[in-house]
């Protein structure tokens, strides 16, 4: 588990970087950092690189059971006069990493208005149907519920998925329907994969502060 970086100057930028990254997210209830490089380098305006591991992350109302990230170089300027924010990041930097979501909290999520259009694209692209009633991960497989004519019982689907193409691709196990998921184009997923009721994904992405 990563821990924080000795030294009070690397100790006061852990410190700014944790506030920086709660205050991108909707909650977290669990943040660890280690920072990669030196006081002197700091001071220079560099920094090789952070890694962090967070569990119980709520992002843009996208719940995530854990994140393990890793930063490239980080280009910075120091503001030691500044407490609240002694650290500034001057230009956009990569992160790579793996994130795992829960079949549960993926459902839950699907059922807000940030993502509610997520949910009925993939019942209408993949079903034919809207709205999407549930989703559920069954070990390997993804598990659509949408409803069809009131009175009628609905309609459950099975689907794989694997990345593809810098996004994730989502096939129907018996029939030829499959489904590219919109992405950021600043995100690019090398590897998606369901396992255990959890979706496990692993990508790299720019940010830009």
């Amino acid at each position: 588990m990563p821990q924080t970086s000795s030294g009070p100057v690397l100790q006061l930028l852990a410190s700014g970087l944790q506030r920086w990254i709660r205050n991108q997210c909707d909650s977290v209830e669990e943040l660890n950092l280690a920072l990669q490089g030196s006081a002197i380098e700091l001071l220079r305006g560099r920094l090789k690189g952070v890694s962090l591991e967070a569990r119980r992350v709520s992002f843009e109302q996208l719940p995530l059971l854990r994140a393990e990230l890793q930063s490239g170089e980080l280009k910075t300027m120091f503001r030691p006069g500044q407490p609240n924010q002694p650290l500034q990041l001057k230009d956009p930097f990569s992160i790579e990493g793996e994130v795992v979501l829960s079949g549960t909290d993926l459902n839950k999520a699907l059922a807000t208005d940030r993502w509610r259009w997520l949910a009925d694209l993939l019942a209408e692209q993949l079903m034919g149907l809207t709205p999407l009633r549930s989703l559920a991960i069954d070990n390997d497989r993804l598990v659509l519920t949408a409803d069809v004519i009131t009175g009628k019982d609905p309609v459950q689907r099975s689907f794989s998925l694997c990345a593809d193409q810098g996004t994730i691709r989502v096939n129907h196990c018996d029939a030829e329907a499959e489904l590219l998921l919109p992405m950021d184009p600043s995100i690019k997923i090398i590897d998606a994969r369901l396992q255990g009721g959890q979706l496990v994904i692993k990508g790299n992405a720019t940010v830009h502060p």
